[in-house]
């Protein structure tokens, strides 16, 4: 199996060329119910999911970005109905996050709110062997130069008042699990793109630093307009990719290239 590849054909068919426990970190969004139209190609949800439990290594993380459509009424649920099938074949369910755009187009019905996100499941084959929390800087409210405030005293058990403590206001804090991004704009026509479902770059990102080190291996299964891979160059990690259509891996390829010549 070579690396820094992608490959023009089903991810079943790569992945049968895949040893067990190969694979650090899958980063994926799938095409789900009818929301995009990839060329007319489907896929087998269940043999996918079982072949990415077996190519993930012991420790390895998968992210899957997924949402669900609307049918007469009603949300199909397909996304809930695949973190269990995940569930139910070994994976565990580390953490259910949530992918915020700040600027969604608003799509809706009459009597329901605009769906301004989707969920990323984040999926590991045991305990995660590897996470590096993206900090924010902590928040003060007391929007001064304070650097930290008293802690207020409490009794103990005698009765008596406990010493004040001093807590920072400065320094650095994880992020929640709800993430937000900008969709649109140069995350879909730069290079040309054409796909209908490029997600934003910075989110790839976040995800392979978060849950990768340098020189790990990146597989997505519906690499698309080839964002994962990008990232993945970007940030020291090897990468491999599946893509059924023709059309998106010469797409791929060429913003591959356009980025290593820049």
């Amino acid at each position: 199996m070579e690396v820094d590849t992608i490959y023009n054909e089903d991810c079943l068919d790569t992945m049968s060329n895949i040893d067990n426990n190969f694979i650090d970190l899958v980063v994926t969004s799938p095409p789900y119910d009818n929301l995009r139209n990839y060329n007319g190609y489907s896929f087998n949800f269940n043999q996918i999911a079982n072949e990415l439990y077996r190519v993930i290594k012991e420790g390895g993380v998968m992210v899957w970005v997924v949402s669900d459509s609307t049918i007469n009424g009603s949300e199909t649920g397909t996304s809930f109905k695949q973190a269990l099938y995940f569930k139910e074949i070994g994976f565990n369910l580390h953490d259910t996050m949530i992918y915020h755009k700040s600027n969604p187009v608003p799509v809706g019905g009459n009597n329901r709110y605009y769906q301004d996100f989707e969920y990323m499941f984040v999926l590991s084959k045991g305990k995660p062997k590897t996470f590096n929390p993206i900090l924010r800087e902590r928040r003060n409210k007391y929007n001064d130069k304070r650097t930290e405030r008293v802690k207020p005293m409490n009794r103990n058990s005698d009765g008596k008042f406990t010493s004040n403590k001093k807590i920072s206001l400065t320094g650095k804090v994880k992020l929640s699990n709800t993430w937000t991004y900008v969709v649109g704009g140069g995350n879909s026509v730069e290079y040309g793109i054409q796909h209908p479902a490029t997600f934003p770059k910075k989110l790839v990102e976040d995800h392979i630093l978060t849950w990768s080190n340098e020189g790990d291996l990146v597989y997505d299964p519906f690499m698309g307009s080839g964002t994962t891979a990008i990232m993945s160059i970007k940030h020291n990690r090897r990468y491999i990719g599946s893509e059924i259509s023709k059309d998106y891996v010469l797409e791929c390829n060429n913003r591959i290239k356009s980025y290593l010549e820049q």
